[in-house]
């Protein structure tokens, strides 16, 4: 399935939350949906799960119309809102009950779904418990396995991950990755940027409901790489992002000589001065290479202080391209 937001425009009284958005992703992946608070993340998802009309735009799941068709939409899509709705006083397995009746789940098919969504899940140890009594990672297994109990083939999360603590984030993390892998398109809406990195394989950034960058995470992480390093060779910009580093070298004088050196090295690609003695150099290499390199330097007796080396992220690009503004 193909999911295509198209010039989404969503305004609330005289603030803009959503200005002419666009943006696509396809099934067997896991899309980031990145921005600051107040950015039209939430407005955006909840669009798009057929919560909320646009006052322009329409989102389109392969050519069904969420404007036009919201009720087809919703058999399509399974809607993970940032904190689980409702019903919290009744037992887990009832909560799960409800909304598989509700989507036409009956007898024997219904009683299968569940259990395997439990499994799924894990939630089996606890279906008896009241929602009401779980810890925060445990009701987003619950909501997520809420989402899942009509098997869409779109999944719609609105920060799933918030609170909850890193053992609780890696299992999140792992179910996702085997519903991508099921052939299940997953738009993903975090602030956890180091997680998003591992887990998608592309990413939208918005500002103030205005698209700022979209595509695939090498695509995005290319950006921080001509943003990082001015002037980069067009050779430098293609190449994957995998063991790409950025390395910032102190100098106590003549930084000068210490980047016409680099340049000899193959593996450095470019290499600028910043201010007070200081090196960048955009290197393809790994870690172990990195005292090699290193090495080079110290052994043209160059006035070197010391150096730091950085990974390319979201997380960078996403403090360089926007700028922290809300509605």
């Amino acid at each position: 399935m193909h999911i295509r937001i198209s010039h989404l425009s969503r305004s609330f009284k005289n603030v803009k939350a959503v200005n002419d958005l666009s943006f696509e992703f396809s099934s067997g992946n896991v899309f980031g949906f990145i921005g600051p608070n107040g950015a039209g993340k939430t407005t955006t998802i909840r669009i798009m799960a057929s919560m909320d009309m646009p006052d322009a735009g329409d989102v389109f799941f392969d050519d069904i119309s969420v404007v036009n068709y919201p009720e087809e939409v919703r058999k399509l899509i399974g809607y993970m809102p940032d904190a689980l709705p409702g019903f919290t006083d009744i037992q887990v397995w009832e909560y799960l009950d409800f909304f598989a009746r509700s989507f036409g789940l009956q007898g024997r098919r219904r009683r299968q779904t569940l259990a395997e969504i439990e499994e799924f899940t894990s939630l089996g140890e606890i279906r008896e418990k009241s929602i009401a009594s779980l810890s925060k990672g445990m009701k987003q297994r619950v909501s997520l396995a809420r989402a899942l109990v009509h098997n869409p083939q779109v999944l719609i999360m609105d920060e799933p991950a918030a609170g909850l603590d890193p053992r609780a984030r890696l299992e999140l993390r792992s179910l996702l990755k085997i519903l991508a892998s099921q052939g299940k398109a997953i738009l993903l809406s975090s602030h956890i940027l180091s997680e998003l990195q591992d887990i998608c394989n592309g990413a939208v950034i918005i500002e103030q409901g205005r698209l700022l960058s979209a595509g695939t995470i090498p695509q995005l992480l290319s950006q921080v790489q001509r943003q990082a390093v001015p002037e980069v060779s067009d050779d430098a910009v293609s190449a994957e992002p995998d063991g790409q580093l950025l390395l910032v070298i102190r100098c106590l004088h003549d930084s000068e000589a210490v980047r016409l050196k680099l340049l000899e090295h193959p593996a450095v690609q470019n290499v600028i001065l910043e201010p007070g003695h200081i090196v960048q150099a955009q290197v393809k290499c790994t870690d172990a290479e990195i005292p090699a390199l290193m090495g080079t330097l110290f052994a043209a007796g160059l006035p070197i202080i010391g150096f730091t080396r950085q990974e390319l992220g979201l997380e960078e690009l996403f403090m360089r391209i926007t700028s922290g503004k809300v509605q």
